[in-house]
C-alpha cells in the first residue's frame, strides 16, 4: 500500500531518548529566517512572497529616483510596476561538481517538464527558463514564488528536490543579480581571493566553485578567505561553505574596513599577502531588494544612504590596499542610489591618483541588460531638501553630508574616470532585483602605500627626541646623528592585542610528519608518498584526536603566520573521523564522506570498484550482505579485511544511459555485510542521478510516523526487537529510500 508517514511524539518519548519531529523540520528554520533582520544578506536567497499587509508605496522614493534620472525616459512606470511584483524564484546549479550536467539533465527531464503550464490559485506557472547571461545553463528562474513552491501539492516533489539538493550543496537558491559579481571577477584556480563582506555566503560558494573548476586537482593553488563582521553570521557562512567540501576556504571574523594585513612565508622570508581578486559586496540600504524585502517600502529614506556612504568607502579603500597590482576588485551593492554607488567609486578613483582604473565589463556577460553608470547626481535629505554641490550644504549638515558624496567638479577628471563603465541593473529590464556593480583593476600601488612618510621638523618632534637646550651646537648635531632616521619617520602605532568577540574557537593544530597517528593510517590506506601530511590539522592540543581535517598548502601558510592577528572561525575539510571499533581492524580512523574527493587521489588500497546496481543496493539497504553485490564488486570486497573502504564508480562512456560522472562513497566492510556511510540528502542525490525517484508523499497536515506503519526492507512490519536493535532515525531514512525505489 501507500507509505504513510506519521510521528507520535508521546510514543517517541516513551520508547526513545531522542525525539524527531518531521512535520516541524522546516518550521523552526523558517521561523528563524522571519526573525532575522533584513539587509545585504537577504538578497542572496531570492524567493519572493509574504508581507501582503504592507502597502507598496513610498512617495519619497518615487520622487527621489524620478529626479535622479536613472531610469530611461518613458520607463519609470514600468520600473515602479516591476518593483511591486514578487521576485521570481532563481536557482543555481553548483558549477564545480563534476556531476553538474547530471543535475541539469535531471532538472530538465524530470521536474521542469512536470510543472509546465500548471495553474495554481489562478496564476499560470510558466516553464522555468535559463538565465541567458549565466554560462552553461547553470542558473534558472521561474515566476513561482517561494510561497507557491512550498504550499502547492502539485509542486511538492519539486520542492523536496530543491530542499534536498540545496542541503547537499548541489543547488543554491540565490537571487539572479547576486550571481553577477563572482562572474565579473574572472576567477582562475591559482587566485588568492578575499570576500570582504561574505555572509550569508552564496557568492562565496560561487568563488569556491570557480577555484575547483578542474575536479582532478584536489588542491588548487588558490584559496578563498571569507570575512564577515558579525560573529553569528559567520556561522551561517560556514554552513554555506561546508556544503562544498573544499580544503581551500577559510572563514574569518573582522571588521572589513580594518581587516588586518596578513603575512605569508615566501621562499624563507616573510612577505605581505596581496590578493589577486577581491569581492567587495558592501552593506547597503537595500532599495534594490524591495521586490522581496517588502518592509523596505515603509522604511526607505534618503538618510540610509547618507549614513552608509562613509562605511562603504572605508571598506572599498581597505580592499584596494590589499589588492595585488594587476588584480581585480568588484564593488557591488543592492542599492540603486548613486550616493552608495558612483559616489563611492568616484571618491575611490580620486584617492587612487591613477593607481585604479574602471574596467569595461560589457563583454563579460553577453545577454545581461544593464544601464551605464551616471556622471551627475544630487543629494536629498529626508525633509526633501536638494543639494547639487558641497558648497550648497549648510555647516549644520557637514557631519551628515560629506564632499565625497558629490560628483567631481572638474569635467576632465570626471571624464577620465569613465563612470559609464559601472553597471546598474534595473528590475524591469529582465525581471530581477535592482543591483549595482563596478569592476576595478589596480595598475600601481596606492599612493599612500608607496610614499615614505614625511620626516617631522625638529621643532615639531616629540620632546624625547629633542636634544637638551644645554647641549653646545656641535653636540646637538652629534645627538641628532645618533638618532636613527627611522625614529624620525612617522610610524603607525604598535599593534594592539586583538580583541576577540563571540565564541572562543578551538585551536587549529597542524600535525607533524612524525605524528604517531599517521603510522596506522599510512599502512592501512596505503597513502601515496606525495600525500601532504603537513596539511593535516586537528582542533585540539590535548587528548585523543577526534577528527582530522585538511587544508591546502597555501592556507596552511596563512594560518601559521597570522595566528595572532586573525580570528579564524573555520577552515579545512574533514577527511578522517575516529572510530573506536576500527582499532581492532588496524586503523582507528575511518574515512569521512565530506573529504573523500580531496583524499581519494592519495589512497591506493581499500578501494572497491562498484557498478550502478551496486550503488543502488548500498544506498537503499541498511546492511546488505556482500553477496548482494555484483560478482566483480563481491570478489573485490572478499579480498579486503574489515574496516573503512572507498566505493568508487567510474563512468562508462559507451553506456550514456548511466551517469557520466565519477561517484565516490565512503563505506564500511563488515564481517559478512557492507554499508555506505553517506548522509541522507547525499543518498537522495545519488539515487536521483541513478534514475531512482525519491519522494516522500505527505499524508495530510500534521501527519505522524509510528512504528505500526513503518516498513522494513522486506516489506514487513518492524517488530519490537527490530526497533530495539536499530536507531529509529536510521530506519526511517533507509525505509523511505527503499520504499521509493520499490515504487519506482
Amino acid at each position: 500500500g501507500r507509505f504513510s508517514l506519521h510521528i507520535s511524539i508521546t510514543l517517541f518519548r516513551r520508547c526513545f531518548s531522542t525525539t524527531i519531529c518531521y512535520s516541524s523540520m522546516g518550521k523552526r528554520s523558517r521561523q528563524r529566517q522571519k526573525n532575522q533582520t533584513t539587509g545585504r544578506d537577504n538578497r542572496d536567497n531570492g524567493w519572493g512572497a509574504g508581507y501582503a499587509d504592507i502597502v507598496k508605496e513610498n512617495k519619497l522614493f518615487e520622487h527621489y529616483y524620478k529626479e535622479q534620472g536613472l531610469v530611461p525616459e518613458g520607463e519609470f512606470e514600468h520600473f515602479m510596476d516591476a518593483m511591486r511584483e514578487p521576485l521570481p524564484a532563481t536557482i543555481r546549479i553548483t558549477g564545480y561538481k563534476s556531476h553538474a550536467k547530471e543535475i541539469l539533465h535531471c532538472l530538465k527531464e524530470k521536474y521542469f517538464k512536470d510543472i509546465q503550464d500548471l495553474e495554481i490559485d489562478g496564476q499560470k506557472i510558466e516553464a522555468p527558463q535559463a538565465l541567458s547571461w549565466y554560462p552553461d545553463e547553470q542558473a534558472w528562474h521561474t515566476n513561482m514564488s517561494r510561497k507557491i513552491i512550498r504550499k502547492s501539492p502539485l509542486l511538492e516533489k519539486f520542492h523536496q528536490f530543491l530542499v534536498s539538493e540545496t542541503e547537499s550543496g548541489n543547488i543554491s537558491r540565490q537571487e539572479a543579480v547576486s550571481m553577477i559579481p563572482p562572474l565579473l571577477l574572472k576567477i582562475e584556480p591559482h587566485h588568492k581571493i578575499l570576500d570582504m563582506c561574505a555572509a550569508p555566503g552564496s557568492k562565496t560558494a560561487q568563488l569556491i566553485e570557480m577555484l575547483h573548476s578542474d575536479m582532478d586537482v584536489p588542491f588548487p593553488e588558490g584559496f578563498v578567505i571569507a570575512n564577515d563582521v558579525d560573529n553569528k553570521r559567520c556561522y551561517l557562512l560556514v554552513h554555506q561553505a561546508k556544503r562544498l567540501n573544499s580544503p581551500c576556504i577559510m572563514v574569518v571574523n573582522h571588521d572589513a574596513s580594518c581587516i588586518p594585513t596578513l603575512q605569508i612565508n615566501s621562499e624563507g622570508k616573510k612577505d605581505i599577502l596581496f590578493y589577486d581578486r577581491i569581492l567587495c559586496d558592501v552593506p547597503c540600504s537595500g532599495d534594490g531588494t524591495m521586490r522581496k524585502n517588502i518592509d523596505v517600502w515603509k522604511k526607505w529614506t534618503t538618510s540610509n544612504s547618507l549614513h552608509l556612504h562613509g562605511l562603504q568607502l572605508r571598506i572599498a579603500v581597505r580592499g584596494v590596499e590589499q589588492l595585488a597590482v594587476g588584480g581585480r576588485m568588484v564593488y557591488s551593492t543592492c542599492s540603486l542610489n548613486p550616493v552608495e554607488d558612483e559616489a563611492v567609486i568616484a571618491a575611490l578613483l580620486e584617492k587612487s591618483e591613477g593607481a585604479l582604473e574602471l574596467a569595461d565589463g560589457s563583454a563579460d556577460l553577453p545577454g545581461l541588460k544593464w544601464m551605464p553608470g551616471v556622471t551627475s547626481w544630487k543629494l536629498m535629505t529626508k525633509e526633501g531638501q536638494w543639494y547639487s554641490d558641497w558648497s550648497e550644504v549648510p555647516t549644520s549638515r557637514h557631519t551628515q553630508i560629506r564632499p565625497t558624496m558629490f560628483p567631481p567638479k572638474d569635467p576632465e577628471k570626471l571624464a577620465s574616470m569613465h563612470l559609464e563603465r559601472c553597471m546598474r541593473i534595473l528590475p524591469h529590464h529582465q525581471n530581477t532585483g535592482g543591483f549595482f556593480v563596478a569592476v576595478l583593476v589596480k595598475k600601481a600601488p596606492m599612493p599612500w602605500n608607496k610614499r615614505y612618510p614625511k620626516v617631522l621638523p625638529l621643532k615639531h618632534a616629540p620632546r624625547w627626541l629633542q636634544p637638551p637646550q644645554t647641549f653646545p651646537a656641535s653636540q646637538r648635531i652629534h645627538f641628532l646623528c645618533l638618532i636613527s632616521v627611522s625614529s624620525l619617520i612617522s610610524r603607525p602605532p604598535p599593534n594592539k592585542k586583538m580583541r576577540l568577540f563571540g565564541y572562543k574557537e578551538d585551536p587549529f593544530v597542524f600535525l607533524t610528519e612524525e605524528d604517531p597517528v599517521f603510522t596506522t593510517i599510512q599502512s592501512f590506506y596505503d597513502l601515496s608518498p606525495d600525500f601532504p601530511k603537513l596539511n593535516v590539522l586537528t582542533r585540539t592540543h590535548e587528548g585523543k584526536k577526534r577528527h582530522l581535517y585538511m587544508v591546502s598548502k597555501e592556507l596552511r601558510n596563512v594560518l601559521l603566520n597570522n595566528s595572532e592577528r586573525l580570528k579564524v572561525i573555520n577552515t579545512g575539510v574533514k577527511v578522517w573521523s575516529r572510530n573506536s571499533d576500527g582499532e581492532e581492524f588496524g586503523c582507528a580512523f575511518r574515512l569521512a564522506q565530506e573529504g573523500i574527493y580531496t583524499l581519494q587521489p592519495y589512497i591506493r588500497s581499500r578501494i572497491i570498484a562498484v557498478s550502478v546496481e551496486d550503488i543502488k543496493v548500498l544506498l537503499t539497504q541498511e546492511n546488505p550482505f556482500l553477496s548482494k553485490l555484483e560478482d566483480n564488486a563481491h570478489a573485490q570486497a572478499k579480498k579486503l579485511g574489515m574496516g573503512s573502504i572507498v566505493l568508487k564508480y567510474i563512468p562508462n562512456p559507451d553506456n550514456p544511459a548511466e551517469p557520466q560522472c565519477p561517484i565516490q562513497l565512503c563505506g564500511w566492510r563488515g564481517k559478512t555485510s557492507i554499508r555506505a556511510f553517506v548522509p541522507r540528502n547525499e543518498r537522495f542525490h545519488y539515487l536521483r542521478m541513478l534514475g531512482v525517484e525519491v519522494f516522500r508523499d505527505k499524508q495530510g497536515v500534521g501527519a505522524t510516523l509510528t512504528k505500526e506503519n513503518l516498513l522494513c526492507t522486506e516489506g514487513k512490519l518492524l517488530c519490537k526487537s527490530c526497533l530495539a536493535k536499530r536507531s529509529f532515525q536510521r530506519i526511517y531514512n533507509q525505509e523511505l529510500i527503499m520504499y521509493s525505489a520499490q515504487q519506482h
